[in-house]
């Protein structure tokens, strides 16, 4: 965020907090001409209302301008501005007519912010996975183990691999889903070369190839699985549900003995396996992407659980000490799905609808209908008396540290 645009941000809001504590401008004086005998009439009709009807025009006005404002600052695209000004006239210009223009447009960017968000993780992810083929794959796909090619390929990785994210964005915007689609088709593409090489018990040069080829066609996959809308919970759901496929695999290898070959084909298999399921669970399901970590955070603690049992208690079998932590991993992710059940995990990205009904809570700690939540303290224009002032009043900011919703 630019120091310039914040501040203007800041200097506008300051512009109508003045506006709405300026006194109501006072009633007509009653003058008693010197030369009437008799008692001034009243005043004209209408003459005590002017002041309600100019503190009106003063409402209308101010909120006028914060509209402007705001609309300026989503054509520039600084839609957090926009959408912190859109919540603040309706928050205090209710029923004036540039409130319903404010609550349209607010709706327009909170869908624009929730289509956008990935392009950061592709391009960070890109860079990563850039490094890792120039740094590794690539020296041991051509047999190059010399430590010059490996910091060659380092070298140019990283670049090039930053490249192709930066042109990846630029085509067009990416959702948070639709990010994760692209950056895990990719990786999970490598995992399938690894575990194809694991099948067939190739060399590392043809296993580093195989990773490859499997990395380009995941890339590929993703990026066309990415052109329709994901939501960000499916996302997330189908990538943990490959990760504990992957787990599951190489525990049931371990309790049916197979073979080294073996459990590279039951991993790959239960991978696959899982990461459908989480694609399916996320988009049949409610299921956003902080409820689809919380179950997953379930099954982990439920698997270090069992891990802890089988420390303490020390099986002689190996089937047995593969298989509590299975099975206490399974235990772990039904509670976690029951435990989650009916409440509201979701990012607030992640509903658009919610998102522009909800009001910016603009306080350190917020609680609102039995729910607490922590956010950034938004700055709040005043005018009162201050002892810098001699007493008169100044423009102050106050920094609220708790609000109460009832």
């Amino acid at each position: 965020m630019h120091a310039p645009t914040l501040l203007r941000g800041l200097l506008v809001l300051a512009l109508s907090a003045a506006a709405l504590s300026a006194p109501p401008p006072p009633p007509p004086p009653r003058t008693r001409p010197p030369t009437a005998p008799r008692p001034p009439p009243g005043p004209p009709a209408g003459a005590h209302r002017g002041a309600p009807a100019s503190a009106q025009l003063t409402r209308t006005d101010s909120a006028a301008v914060l509209l402007a404002a705001a609309e300026d600052f989503a054509n520039r695209g600084a839609h957090d501005i926009a959408e912190a000004l859109y919540r603040h006239i309706l928050e205090r210009f209710p029923g004036t007519a540039a409130a319903g223009t404010a609550r349209t447009r607010l709706d327009g960017v909170t869908d624009q912010r929730s289509r956008t968000g990935g392009e950061v993780e592709i391009k960070v992810w890109s860079t990563i996975y850039g490094l890792y083929n120039g740094g590794v794959l690539m020296p041991m796909a051509f047999n190059a183990d010399e430590a010059e090619a490996i910091g060659a390929g380092l070298l140019i990785g990283g670049p090039v691999g930053f490249l192709i994210g930066h042109q990846l964005t630029r085509a067009r915007s990416y959702s948070p889903g639709q990010a994760r689609a692209v950056t895990w088709g990719a990786s999970w593409g490598t995992i399938q070369g690894a575990l194809f090489a694991t099948m067939f018990d190739v060399d590392a040069e043809v296993a580093a190839r195989l990773m490859l080829a499997g990395g380009a066609a995941g890339l590929a996959a993703g990026s066309l699985i990415a052109r329709r809308e994901i939501p960000a919970g499916t996302g997330t759901s189908a990538m943990l549900g490959s990760l504990w496929g992957l787990w599951y695999g190489v525990a049931s290898s371990v309790l049916v003995e197979l073979e080294f070959q073996g459990t590279g084909a039951a991993m790959m298999l239960a991978g696959n396996a899982g990461l459908i399921v989480g694609a399916v669970a996320g988009s049949r399901v409610p299921l956003s992407r902080g409820r689809a970590r919380l179950i997953s955070l379930g099954g982990v603690l439920g698997g270090f659980a069992g891990a802890g049992m089988v420390l303490i208690g020390q099986p002689d079998s190996e089937k047995v000490a593969i298989g509590i932590p299975m099975v206490m991993s399974m235990a772990g992710l039904a509670v976690g799905a029951l435990a989650t059940r009916g409440g509201d995990w979701a990012d607030r990205s992640d509903d658009v609808r919610s998102a522009a009904s909800l009001s910016a809570p603009g306080s350190l700690l917020n609680w609102s209908e039995g729910d607490w939540a922590l956010s950034t303290p938004l700055p709040i224009p005043a005018r009162e008396a201050t002892p810098v002032n001699g007493g008169r009043d100044g423009l102050i900011w106050k920094v609220p540290l708790l609000k109460v919703r009832f």
